[in-house]
């Protein structure tokens, strides 16, 4: 592994006939899951007197490191990447917790305010809860991905003088969340749109809640792309003038430089939620951060081989191998 400055050339490499990026981000998601991963569900109630809920690992004894997972849009604690990342923790001698976004838990929330890709206040309020209720005196790391690495690299940049977290992982961050949903448009990459879309719009429509915004139930599922949701749904439910206005103040490449945690970003060059233009330059990242790129490895994919008929997930072994590497002894 190469490193320059704070710039690093992975050791990732793709089996021969996975290097596409489609390949790369299906396969992980619809192949593999830890099933037999015991969890244990925790309600926390916020400021505003709705919740989030979280989820934890069985083994929380509080002598353990614990790594914070944040879940990408439309994910939870059922998503592949996050319950592989949470065995292999167990594996590891940590304990995990995922935080669920607002209406991400499979349990409808009371208002109508919901959750994006810029909103730190939730994370914010379960971070003090644990520094405050589980007195937790271990390491604490955090670890997102992608619009929950987004989240997280903003909220590093708004709490850069917090002490009570050790390190953080941001994997397939998109970075300039305009740039995505413009991508998210095109080619192959609308079916991934498609999907996601059509959970966010199943989602609104559950309890006839998108009367809240002033729009018929035909106007919703007659939104064809992220920018068209954003700026009728995201923005109005959450105060922005528009889409445009959501993600100029969202994205997280412009608060790179505020970032004083050790913070690794991993990103894959191929991505096919974001074009290779949104990946921040070196004289954006602060001294903090250590970005890895590689060639290959789609959108939270990153799956080698042992063999032709045993995948090997690259990205799980790396971030704990980050996280074992801060442990202070």
């Amino acid at each position: 592994m190469q490193k320059y400055n704070n710039k690093i050339l992975s050791d990732f490499k793709p089996i021969w006939w996975m290097r596409n990026r489609h390949l790369q981000t299906l396969f992980p998601a619809l192949f593999s899951c830890q099933k037999n991963l015991l969890l244990n569900r925790e309600t926390i109630y916020l400021p505003d007197h709705d919740f989030i809920e979280v989820d934890w690992t069985a083994n929380k004894q509080e002598d353990k490191p614990l790594i914070l997972l944040l879940h990408g849009l439309e994910g939870s604690s059922n998503s592949s990447y996050i319950r592989r990342t949470m065995q292999k923790a167990i594996d590891s001698g940590f304990r995990a917790v995922c935080m669920h976004f607002r209406g991400c838990s499979g349990v409808q929330n009371k208002l109508r305010r919901a959750y994006h890709a810029g909103e730190t206040e939730d994370l914010n309020f379960f971070i003090n809860y644990l520094r405050q209720k589980e007195k937790i005196k271990s390491q604490v790391f955090i670890v997102g991905f992608s619009l929950g690495g987004n989240v997280l690299l903003k909220w590093l940049s708004e709490n850069n003088e917090n002490e009570f977290i050790s390190s953080a992982v941001a994997v397939s961050v998109p970075f300039e969340l305009e740039n995505s949903a413009q991508k998210m448009n095109k080619g192959f990459s609308r079916l991934y749109q498609w999907w996601l879309l059509k959970s966010l719009k199943n989602n609104l429509l559950k309890n006839n809640r998108y009367k809240d915004f002033n729009l018929s139930k035909e106007e919703i599922v007659s939104i064809k792309n992220f920018w068209e949701f954003d700026d009728k749904i995201t923005a109005r439910i959450h105060g922005f003038k528009g889409a445009k206005d959501y993600y100029n103040k969202s994205s997280s490449r412009q608060y790179l430089s505020l970032i004083k945690h050790n913070t690794l970003i991993i990103h894959s060059l191929d991505d096919p939620f974001m074009s290779a233009a949104c990946v921040p330059h070196q004289t954006e990242l602060s001294q903090s951060i250590q970005l890895e790129l590689t060639s290959h490895g789609g959108h939270v994919g990153f799956i080698s081989w042992h063999s032709l008929l045993i995948p090997m997930y690259w990205l799980e072994a790396r971030i704990i191998k980050f996280c074992l590497a801060q442990i202070k002894i």
